[in-house]
Parts: C-alpha cells; sequence; structure tokens
C-alpha cells in the first residue's frame, strides 16, 4: 500500500517552484497526481474530463486516416493519451514550456508517460507553444519548418483571460489566432480548453478569424461528488482554401 501522500519530484524554475505530488484519494485504492507551480494547481488527475474533452470534441470533425495533431501543454498527460486513442491520428506532438514535466513523464514518474512513451506516433517536445505558434516564422515542429497540422489542441492557460503568464495574450488575440491558423492545414481544427464559462468577447474574437465558433460546455463532478462543475472547450475550423 503506498503512503497517503508523496512529494515526488521538487524544482525551482523560471515561472516559480514546481511540484509533482502523489495523495491517496480517502477512503479508496485510488492514487491521485497532482503538478503545481508555485501556489496554483497545473493539473490533477481527480479531474480529467474536460481535458479529455478536448481531444474528442476537437478531433469529432475530422475524418480520415494518418492525421497529424498539435497538443499545447502536456500536463499530466490526458489530452495526448486521449488524442491517441483515436486509430486516425497518425502522429502526436506535444509541446511543454517546462523540461521538468517532459522528464517526470519519459521517467516514469507520471503514469501516462509510460504509455506516451511507449506509442510511436508520440513525441514530447520542450518549447514555448506561444512563441513557437504566434511568432512570424515560428513552426510547431522543431524537425520540420512549415509543417501544417490537422488539429492544434491547447490546454495550458486557466482561461483566454487568466494567463500563467503576460506573454501568452498575444494567442488570444485576433493577430496571434490569425498566426496560429497559419499552422493548420485547409479544414483544420482548433480546440482550446478554458477552466471558465464561455466568453462571448473571446468567442468572437475566435469567430473573427475562423468564421463560426462552437463554445462545448463539459460537465463533470466536482471531487466531494456533491456537485457539478463545468469547463469550455471552444472550437474553431480553419475555412478551407479556394483554388
Amino acid at each position: 500500500m503506498s503512503m497517503m501522500f508523496e512529494e515526488l519530484d521538487y524544482r525551482p524554475t523560471p515561472m516559480g517552484v514546481l511540484t509533482l505530488r502523489r495523495r491517496r484519494k480517502p477512503g479508496t485504492d485510488t492514487d491521485i497526481f497532482e503538478i503545481k507551480l508555485g501556489d496554483e494547481f497545473l493539473m490533477s488527475s481527480a479531474f480529467t474530463a474536460a481535458e479529455i474533452a478536448l481531444a474528442d470534441i476537437g478531433l469529432a470533425s475530422l475524418t480520415g486516416s494518418g492525421l497529424d495533431v498539435v497538443v499545447g501543454g502536456l500536463g499530466l498527460g490526458y489530452t495526448a493519451q486521449a488524442a491517441l486513442a483515436h486509430e486516425k491520428v497518425g502522429s502526436l506532438v506535444v509541446i511543454d514550456a517546462l523540461p521538468e514535466v517532459i522528464e517526470w513523464h519519459q521517467a516514469g514518474l507520471i503514469p501516462i508517460g509510460r504509455e506516451l512513451s511507449a506509442d510511436g506516433r508520440c513525441r514530447l517536445v520542450h518549447g514555448d507553444f506561444f512563441k513557437m505558434a504566434t511568432s512570424t516564422g515560428g513552426h510547431l515542429d522543431p524537425d520540420a519548418s512549415g509543417r501544417r497540422f490537422d488539429a492544434i489542441l491547447v490546454d495550458i492557460d486557466h482561461a483566454p483571460d487568466n494567463l500563467l503568464h503576460p506573454s501568452h495574450a498575444v494567442l488570444y488575440t485576433a493577430a496571434g489566432l490569425q498566426r496560429l491558423s497559419e499552422h493548420l492545414k485547409p479544414g483544420g481544427v482548433f480546440a482550446l480548453w478554458s477552466n471558465d464559462p464561455p466568453d462571448t468577447a473571446f468567442t468572437a474574437v475566435m469567430e473573427s478569424v475562423f468564421g463560426a465558433v462552437t463554445a462545448h460546455v463539459v460537465a463533470f463532478d466536482n471531487l466531494n461528488a456533491d456537485e457539478e462543475v463545468s469547463n469550455t472547450v471552444y472550437v474553431g475550423t480553419r475555412i478551407e482554401e479556394v483554388a
């Protein structure tokens, strides 16, 4: 039987102190893994419904096989795992700004890391997703400049107006989303997770780039199962290019 609480790793980073910890859910045989940055929770395995839904909703409209997908934000790996569960996904690039999180996965400290590392379709990349997606001349695959993707799934900030770092703000502007859209193939999908309810102002910004945009509300029980909470997944599709 494992201990009730264990700090698996502790790392100072330029963004703050990063910790990985495991705790036993009281009265169960379930271990909960958590990543914290300073005092903020980045990810908990107690709440995974929206992270999984990000992949499932983001990929739902895409057809064919051998799809090329990017996930911005590795965390505990649930979005990446859900994407790889779709047989139509041919390759997955997962980008994270924290090399420590990638190391935890590769070392097996995070359980899903073993599965991601064993899947030949998946590559974990250390990098600043926001710079890679929105800067002039940026690219999302360090090994293939100019490569375009069928889907870009992003789960990094808490919400479009609640950021982990001020430098992320560019993504949530029309100019930033336009640059991001250029990394998509025609008909490709951009999906974004948010902890907050649908934001009409941000939806309007997305619509200025992608046309029709859908904000999906993903509801799930909280840790005590005594009430329902919800997150949002925004989805926009790059308009097909006309020959």
